[in-house]
């Protein structure tokens, strides 16, 4: 139990993480905590969800546990599995598990990349049951009023092998984010880059014009969390022209025709 209590204390945000509201996102997520309700959060990569749940941990004071899918994620890394120690065998809770018997917060990140055989342990937890079978032990561990299950998948890399099914996706309250409005995110990139207003402004800028590539073949444009990469590496002394390639530029792609393209707005702005 020290253990489990020492683990789940390093999840705790003690200080408030800063996000900046730009709609009624907490309200919404405040109302489906205080119903028991799971959350869906979609949206661009770096568009603040992850900020968004850790925000949340914050202001529910409950630990935040967060699981990173992949495609080998299997039922065991999420509910626990038997190990051995000096050849004895015990069970050792996942971070599901962890998360549910300790009234904690778990937030399943990009829940499209797991396996479907895998997402299927979360449906008793994400309807009215609210519980999580743990097979292998024969225990049912009903969750506890504070715990809550939020997951998260980026649309615009979904297909057909890798969505969300009807019957997974309909038991969430779901939160749809986007990049902020131009004055938003150039208020977001000032505060956590450290830059000037007016830095921040022609930062987000040209993120509007790679965003604008996607019909020309570029998966994303480049997230919040890249212009304030770019902001962490003025802070350091590096140049603009050489931040933006290194933070940006070929973060986004490795086609030469596009790199050249996204070099030709970087030096129209700077």
């Amino acid at each position: 139990m020290e253990k489990d209590r020492l683990q789940l204390d390093e999840h705790r945000i003690v200080d408030e993480p800063y996000y900046l509201s730009t709609g009624s996102e907490i309200e919404v997520a405040e109302a489906a905590y205080r119903e028991g309700l799971p959350l869906l959060l979609k949206g661009p990569t770096g568009c603040g969800k992850t900020r968004f749940m850790q925000y949340l941990a914050w202001r529910f004071e409950r630990p935040l546990i967060t699981v990173s899918c992949h495609d080998d994620l299997s039922t065991s890394d999420l509910v626990g599995r038997y190990l051995i120690r000096a050849g004895e065998a015990f069970w050792a809770d996942g971070p599901l598990t962890l998360a549910v018997r300790a009234g904690a917060i778990c937030y399943l990140d990009e829940i499209v990349e797991a396996r479907k055989d895998t997402t299927v342990v979360i449906h008793p937890l994400a309807d009215d049951r609210r519980e999580l079978p743990i097979e292998k032990r024969g225990e049912l561990v009903s969750a506890p009023a504070e715990f809550m299950l939020a997951v998260s998948y980026n649309p615009g890399y979904q297909s057909v092998l890798k969505d969300l099914k009807p019957s997974t996706r309909q038991r969430f309250v779901s939160l749809s984010f986007d990049y902020p409005a131009p004055e938003f995110e150039a208020e977001i990139v000032c505060r956590e880059g450290g830059v000037d207003t007016e830095l921040a402004r022609t930062l987000v800028r040209f993120a509007g014009m790679t965003r604008s590539l996607k019909d020309s073949g570029l998966a994303e444009g480049a997230s919040t969390r890249l212009l304030i990469q770019v902001g962490k590496l003025l802070n350091q002394g590096i140049d603009v022209n050489t931040a933006c390639p290194a933070a940006i530029t070929e973060s986004l792609t490795d086609d030469p025709e596009l790199l050249a393209a996204i070099d030709e707005m970087a030096s129209s702005l700077f």
